[in-house]
């Protein structure tokens, strides 16, 4: 799996700087879904090992109603407030996480990971720190900045 080394990644962040913006979201949607055609998730699973998404009060809702549980025995069995007051897993990789990389809890996931990588939204570009972060260990989205690059 290819990872960003700091040079890679320091070009990444030079490029989103400078990026014409309306130029990269026309972009994104094509190279999302060529991306996600040439890339198997299933394969790397790193975002599900190594990070934790928020889970937002619907998806605490919704995943503990499919887990067949009070939403406050969900809450104190398997996440924890980070610093910024959000509800995350207490621990990586994630609890739902099985042996084969598939998700327990795929059809009723947290919102977050269903958006994850966003390299077909606005948050690429806009909030180009997740996506420099994301860069570290994302193939879908070490290939869709390549391919950004290639084009500029």
């Amino acid at each position: 799996m290819p990872q960003s080394d700091k040079s890679q990644l320091k070009k990444y962040k030079q490029f989103l700087q400078k990026a014409d913006k309306n130029k990269v979201l026309k972009a994104l949607p094509a190279l999302h879904e060529e991306a996600f055609e040439k890339i198997n998730c299933l394969d790397c699973a790193m975002c599900c090992k190594n990070y934790s998404p928020r889970f937002k009060t619907p998806d605490i809702k919704r995943i503990s109603k499919h887990l067949k549980q009070k939403e406050s025995e969900f809450i104190k069995e398997y996440l924890r407030l980070d610093n910024e007051g959000d509800y995350v897993v207490k621990s990586t990789p994630c609890p739902f996480l099985g042996a084969d990389n598939y998700c327990s809890i795929y059809e009723v996931r947290p919102s977050d990971c269903e958006r994850f990588p966003y390299t077909d939204e606005d948050v690429f570009i806009k909030r180009q720190h997740i996506t420099l972060k994301n860069a570290e260990f994302c193939p879908i989205v070490v290939h869709v900045l390549d391919n950004l690059l290639q084009r500029d």
